[in-house]
Order: C-alpha cells, then structure tokens, then sequence
C-alpha cells in the first residue's frame, strides 16, 4: 500500500535550502520523493507509527515521502530489499525489534542488519499488552495463565509470523512460564486482530499502538501490559510483574535505517527531519493515545540506535537459541 504526502508549498531562500539539504550526484538532496518501506502489512503497529512520521518528515524535508509496505519473512524480505538499494537517501526502512532477532531466526540472512545498513534514528519504543478473544473464559492474566496450563491442546496463540514482535512475546510468555504455546502465525498483525475479535483464536500480545482501542472499546478481553509500571493510557490494566511475571517485559522500539554507504551528510538530513517529526505536537499525542510517546531527543540518534541494535541482538539470540525457534 503506498500514501503520497507532500510538503506544504513554502517559499524558501535557495540558500536556505541548500543549507539544510545534502549534495548528491552534484543535486541537493531531496530531489525526488523519498519511499519509507514498511515490512509488514498496512494497519499494523509499524505502519502505524510510520504513517504518523510521515507527514511532518515530509514537511521538514521539503519531499514527498512515499509509505511502502513490503511483507514476508517476519520483515527480512523489504530489510533484504533497502539494504540492496542505491545509498542515496531514497530508500529508507522503517523496522521493530525484529531487526535484532532476524540474525538468530534466520540462520541464512542475506544481510547483516549491523554491518549493511546505516541507522538513522530511534522513532519510539511502544509498550505491549496480552489481550484475549472476546469469549475467551479466562478474565485476568493469572486466570489465563492457569487456563493455558489446563488446556495446553486446545488454546490457540495468534501472532503475525516468525520475527515479528508478537511472536517475541510468545516467547517470552513461554520462558516465563514454562508452557508451550499453540502458535496461529499470520502474515500481519491486521489479520490476526481480526481472527481474534472474532473469536477464531484466542489470545494475543501486541503492541499498544494495535490495541489500545480495541481494548478501550470493551472488544477485546485485556490482560496485562508488558512494562513494569502501568501506563497513563491503560491505568486499570495490571502489569505482568503484578501477575507473577517479573521477566516478562518487553517494548518495541522501531527506528529508521538506510542502505550501508549513504553519505553522511544524507543521514543527518534524514535524522533531522525524523527529530522535528518526533517534537511535532500531532505526532505526540496520536502517540500517547495509542500508548506510547517518541523516544527523547537524545536517543533519536544514529549513535543511540545502533548501540541498542546491538545490545538488543545480544539479548534475543540466546532466548530464542533456547527456545529452538528458527524460521527454516
């Protein structure tokens, strides 16, 4: 799915411009519109928060930026297909947590996400929430936990597919808890939340950029919030800590990356329109009405998000090495 937003019609000195704007190919950069791809389906958490920074980037950066959503094999397909593309800027990836799994998962990557790709910046880091079909029996996470253990054979765990932030947190329900999960894979986080408000599956854990509303419009059953403290959106959901499940926490920060090679002065011009989309005031409280907020000034850096890249990769590959889970 793609959406066209264009900058406003503003009459800037060339000079100006050319301050802001990077020289590349002998043009100052943008040039042309500039394309964010997606890795998973539209409607989605991740789409979500892109679609919101969109706009203002497009303004900061005088472009039009194009949203392109590229699904398949938990994100590596559209990661796979920005890392191939040209260094110059017009090809940016917006991706999760699933950016460090991807190495562990799939043990034939056709990338490396630390080695080919240059970061521009952390965008946000949004809080999850295990939420249950609308007839599902259990009303709270320790009834659920208790209901799981007892029908082991017939609960069916929905998640958007290997890699993605749903099926992470499965994992962790798993290690938390020692229970196996009947996992649902879907391709997207959309199609599942269907499945669930129909009651074809049972339960979920997704980001709260996904259920928030769901959960707020009484049409879903909701559990626990993955933080260790409650959140302002949410207040009367409990946290996992306060259902016994101390380890099991877990947020999904996303950041934006461009191919390895992108000139320097292309990446500063990215992440200073990604820092002025992160203060523009509709961006933070569609943010904080979904659960979640941009992350601080400090932190929307390529410094700051390759350190967590790296440090987040050194974290999952154990958890998943012990869980067996590969995606061949």
């Amino acid at each position: 799915m793609r959406r066209l937003w264009k900058a406003p019609a503003v009459l800037v000195a060339a000079a100006l411009v050319l301050s802001a704007c990077d020289l590349v190919g002998g043009g100052a950069y943008p040039s042309r519109e500039i394309t964010i791809v997606v890795p998973f389906s539209a409607g989605g958490p991740t789409d979500t928060v892109t679609r919101l920074i969109a706009e203002p980037m497009a303004a900061e950066l005088e472009a039009e930026v194009v949203v392109q959503n590229v699904e398949g094999a938990g994100g590596t397909v559209a990661a796979g297909q920005v890392a191939d593309a040209e260094p110059d800027g017009y090809t940016v990836l917006m991706h999760h947590i699933g950016m460090s799994t991807a190495p562990t998962l799939y043990p034939d990557l056709a990338y490396d996400p630390l080695e080919d790709f240059e970061m521009v910046g952390l965008v946000t880091e949004v809080p999850m929430t295990f939420i249950g079909s609308p007839n599902f029996e259990p009303n709270t996470m320790e009834e659920l936990i208790t209901y799981v253990e007892e029908n082991s054979d017939t609960v069916n765990y929905a998640n958007a597919g290997i890699g993605a932030a749903s099926q992470l947190c499965g994992l962790l329900f798993e290690t938390a808890t020692g229970l196996d999960l009947n996992e649902v894979p879907y391709e997207g986080t959309q199609p599942a939340m269907e499945d669930l408000l129909g009651d074809q599956v049972d339960f979920m854990c997704d980001q709260t950029t996904n259920t928030t509303e769901p959960i707020l419009g009484d049409q879903v059953k909701a559990y626990a919030v993955t933080t260790p403290e409650r959140i302002e959106t949410l207040p009367d959901l409990p946290t996992t800590a306060e259902a016994g499940l101390e380890d099991l926490q877990v947020t999904v920060w996303h950041g934006l990356y461009v191919p390895a090679g992108t000139p320097e002065e292309v990446v500063s011009a990215l992440n200073t329109a990604l820092a002025a989309a992160l203060q523009d005031q509709n961006v933070i409280d569609r943010l904080n009405a979904l659960g979640t907020a941009p992350v601080p000034q400090d932190r929307v850096t390529p410094e700051a998000h390759r350190e967590l890249l790296q440090s987040q990769t050194d974290l999952w590959r154990p958890i998943i090495e012990e869980a067996g889970v590969t995606a061949s």
